[in-house]
């Protein structure tokens, strides 16, 4: 026979996995630390496998954690989704919400998808601009959230890891073009500093032709044959290129994305449903 994992359970996993440690954990429980450890030690139990590995100032996800954390994710939410439903919880009021072009198809649609279905009297204002426009509008309050790239100083929920590509029109060979014609964001942005950084390191000659600060303007000089530009992967249309070291270019790694919440957004229910919505849809197992 095999054993239910309780709800009570799951929240404490998914809890400590994103609090970093069970320290952090236990005052978001309203709980002790021992209690927190109890409660994935009976989880453990249920699994027959261990989830977690403690270390003396860090944990890490066991590959069994890793396979649990997004089937615990959806099982809380749709925990949240029921009790919802049942007690007809109707949120009103409005939501502004910053997001880059080049993350929003990938991301927000389905987030804005389940927000609407559970509340529909609930309005929100969408704004795609880059990262680094869009973080000072969430520290001064005219945005309410933003999932923007984040540097190591910015404070913020990790949601994911995304790779950071070169990419070319299979039209145009203009990768063999010496120096390199580049296409690039505005200044500031990590994508930029990356892709610039790294062909400094390899001493690859280098040119600045384009520069735009939205994903369609990039692309645009891409299919012209103007230049190669350092895009995410998730946004890359099947029909260009993604290049590689076979093609004399380096590899670019990748850049981390995270959810920022203003300050004065505290105490609005909207916000804070929406926010938990974000993270508990797009974080992935770290």
């Amino acid at each position: 026979m095999r054993n239910d994992l309780q709800l009570d359970w799951l929240r404490a996993f998914i809890t400590v996995v994103d609090a970093g440690s069970l320290s952090a954990a236990a005052p978001k429980l309203y709980r002790s630390q021992s209690a927190v450890s109890m409660q994935l030690k009976k989880l453990e139990d249920a699994i027959g496998k261990p989830v977690l590995l403690r270390g003396p100032r860090s944990l890490s996800l066991t590959a069994t954690g890793t396979d649990l954390v997004a089937y615990a994710r959806q099982m809380l939410e749709l925990h949240e989704q029921t009790l919802d439903a049942l007690h007809g919880v109707q949120l009103q009021g409005q939501i502004r919400l910053g997001i880059p072009d080049d993350y929003a198809a990938a991301y927000i649609t389905p987030v804005l998808g389940a927000f609407a279905g559970r509340y529909p009297g609930v309005e929100i204002e969408l704004l795609c601009q880059q990262s680094t426009e869009l973080l000072p509008k969430v520290k001064e309050g005219s945005l309410d959230l933003a999932i923007v790239t984040l540097d190591d100083k910015q404070a913020g929920v990790h949601l994911l890891d995304e790779s950071l590509v070169w990419v070319g029109s299979p039209q145009h060979a203009i990768w063999r073009k010496n120096p390199l014609p580049i296409a690039a964001y505005e200044q500031g942005c990590m994508a930029r500093k990356k892709a610039l950084a790294s062909l400094v390191k390899h001493r690859i000659p280098y040119k600045l032709v384009y520069q735009s600060p939205s994903v369609v303007g990039q692309l645009a000089a891409v299919e012209s044959g103007l230049a190669v530009a350092v895009l995410v992967r998730s946004c890359v249309p099947a029909h260009l290129h993604i290049l590689g070291e076979e093609h004399g270019l380096p590899a670019l790694g990748s850049v981390r994305v995270g959810v920022v919440r203003s300050q004065a957004s505290k105490g609005k229910q909207a916000v804070t449903a929406m926010h938990k919505l974000i993270v508990g849809m797009l974080r992935s197992g770290h």
